[in-house]
């Protein structure tokens, strides 16, 4: 190429350049087509419960389908996050999981294996519900009351089984804190999803599980189920007689499902900006209140910076109690 061939070559940079459109085009013209919500676990548990009256709240805001994509695959959640990790950072696969988000990766570490996706791969858009976990059994059951069931589960070491969303999903890490702080025993029986699980007890396959209020609401009402304690460091509006563990003399024993709405790390800031707007008009929509309020689970709004913060504390908490549990098989 001669002098004069390079010279025009360089000044047709700016106008391909300029061709390109910018991330905040980009931005303007999302979505402009179906967005995948991935759900982690099956269809009734509070990660679904969270999903569907924000994704049709979404419609409503965006103007294109959200649909909401239950990967239902076990390992407590973890084939779901990483597929979500995995995709492009386009705005059209979003992410609905729980406090379990931070778990995973360090059991995998506990095992020795590869962590299937990490924390960092994602950027937290908005918190959407906080509930502490409470520790149901059938109605049917002898204890009544936590003092009885520890009793118990100290007479019987490994008899009494409780049922889970997955190896160190956030049911199975609450009640592995619970029966480490009690000193007692319990059978670890895992599921695909909190859904299963609760089909589980109802079903009498299991003996105990730890849900939240918003998926136990009902069925306590129904007379089918009974709370024993609540993992929170109070007690709450939809069960207030309900006493917490920390009442009963486990102060180490806290734990709360989160549900919230994360995004690729590497998805641009102007359709992020663009999420979190339409995330924070949709936990005021009066369905998605009503939903959650009838649920038993109120609205636990944070926007990304302060859910962001959220995450990093929860999660070194997490880890830790995970790292006390260490590996259970």
């Amino acid at each position: 190429m001669n002098r004069r061939e390079l010279l025009k070559a360089t000044a047709a940079l700016p106008l391909l350049s300029a061709a390109r459109p910018s991330s905040a085009m980009v931005a303007m013209d999302w979505p402009t087509h179906t967005i995948s919500m991935i759900v982690p676990f099956p269809a009734g548990g509070q990660a679904d419960l969270a999903a569907r009256p924000i994704a049709h709240a979404l419609e409503q805001i965006l103007g294109k389908s959200v649909i909401v994509d239950n990967r239902a695959g076990g390992a407590g959640g973890a084939i779901g996050n990483a597929a979500a990790a995995r995709a492009e950072p386009d705005g059209y696969t979003l992410l609905m999981t729980l406090s379990s988000l931070a778990v995973l990766p360090e059991a995998d570490r506990l095992f020795d294996r590869p962590a299937v996706y990490e924390v960092s791969q994602f950027a937290p858009v908005a918190r959407v519900l906080a509930d502490p976990t409470l520790l149901a059994i059938p109605a049917s059951a002898p204890w009544k009351t936590l003092e009885e069931f520890v009793a118990d589960a100290r007479k019987r070491p490994g008899e009494i089984r409780y049922g889970s969303s997955g190896p160190y999903g956030t049911l199975h890490v609450a009640m592995e804190m619970f029966a480490a702080s009690a000193g007692i025993k319990l059978q670890h029986i895992p599921y695909r999803g909190a859904a299963p699980a609760l089909n589980a007890i109802l079903t009498g396959t299991v003996d105990a599980v730890a849900s939240a209020p918003g998926t136990l609401r009902q069925l306590v009402d129904d007379g089918k189920m009974r709370v024993l304690a609540n993992w929170g460091a109070e007690r709450i509006a939809s069960f207030p007689d309900l006493p917490t563990f920390k009442e009963r003399g486990y102060q180490d024993v806290e734990f709360y499902i989160w549900a919230g709405l994360f995004a690729q790390k590497a998805l641009p800031q102007p359709i992020m900006t663009r999420l979190r707007e339409a995330m924070a008009q949709s936990v005021k929509n009066p369905e998605v209140i009503k939903t959650f309020e009838t649920a038993g689970s109120p609205v636990a709004y944070m926007d990304a910076p302060e859910f962001a913060k959220f995450v990093e504390t929860d999660s070194a908490r997490l880890v830790a109690a995970v790292k006390r549990i260490g590996r259970v098989e």
